[in-house]
């Protein structure tokens, strides 16, 4: 089933010398759409979003993504490549978890974790949430309420804290679960971070109706908070687009595409129809 939930993440460079970029790095690399501000690439299959927004908000270890790599050869040639110009926050090595890990942060600041098992996934490259400082117990709690929201959902893998960590019983450490089909990973940390989830990181919700958007608005801003132009805060701080499946298309229009994006800046919950209507004698 192909997902309507895809990454997006927020730059202040040129977006298609990012995707480039990638282009080098991954063997699978599809360029979708390519534009100064907006470019939408598919890596390994997996489709990404780079906005190049300024320098207002940056991608940041919150929202890190999970390469499932076929043997160690893979994982050393990634680590290799993802490691110039960046940072390595957990070296390459053995772990209790992997044969063959490592956590680099490339050039861009973007977070990868690189593991020799593919540990089963259907998805080459898997975002990965990390809950941490007051948030580090309430994996458990974000899968039920996203569950409770999409409707194809489900939890794929649970692993707890073991009982000697301190940590309740019962709190999850790590987890994997689907949204419409797309897989998520969820993991604990109880060390202090400086970072948590921003608008550097989000998640697009394409939807194919009026009605799509405003169930998704309604329920992802349930304890969160509304921002603009579909852009929207949950109840754990996680950031979403709840957008028409055909956005690019309504700002792109070479007739009334100017008009929809001065429409679109002054909305917050997307109003499509308003979107189509933008520039033409017949909006009122």
């Amino acid at each position: 089933m192909k997902s309507n939930i895809y990454p997006c993440l927020w730059f202040d460079h040129d977006v298609k010398e990012i995707a480039d970029f990638y282009s080098e790095i991954f063997e699978n690399v599809k360029y979708l759409d390519s534009a100064s501000m907006v470019t939408t690439v598919e890596i390994e299959g997996v489709k990404f979003m780079f906005l190049n927004g300024g320098p207002a908000f940056k991608v940041n270890p919150s929202v890190s993504y999970y390469v499932y790599c076929q043997d160690p050869d893979q994982v050393q040639q990634l680590f290799d490549r993802l490691n110039k110009g960046g940072k390595v926050l957990m070296s390459l090595d053995e772990y209790a978890w992997s044969k063959c890990y490592a956590w680099v942060e490339d050039r861009f600041g973007v977070n990868w974790q690189l593991d020799s098992s593919n540990a089963g996934s259907k998805q080459r490259i898997v975002p990965t949430l990390l809950f941490a400082n007051q948030k580090k117990e309430l994996i458990r709690e974000a899968i039920n309420h996203y569950s409770a929201i999409f409707p194809t959902s489900k939890t794929i893998f649970e692993a707890p804290y073991a009982p000697e960590s301190g940590i309740a019983e019962g709190t999850l450490l790590f987890a994997q679960f689907e949204l419409n089909g797309y897989p998520f990973n969820a993991t604990s940390s109880t060390i202090p971070h400086d970072f948590d989830f921003s608008e550097g990181n989000s998640f697009v919700v394409e939807c194919k109706s009026q009605e799509e958007i405003d169930f998704y608005w309604s329920r992802l801003t349930e304890g969160g908070e509304e921002s603009r132009c579909g852009w929207l805060k949950d109840r754990f701080g996680v950031w979403w687009q709840v957008i028409p499946e055909n956005m690019s298309w309504l700002l792109n229009n070479p007739v009334t595409g100017t008009a929809a994006v001065q429409e679109m800046m002054k909305m917050n919950k997307i109003d499509i129809r308003t979107l189509e209507l933008a520039g033409t004698s017949d909006k009122y």
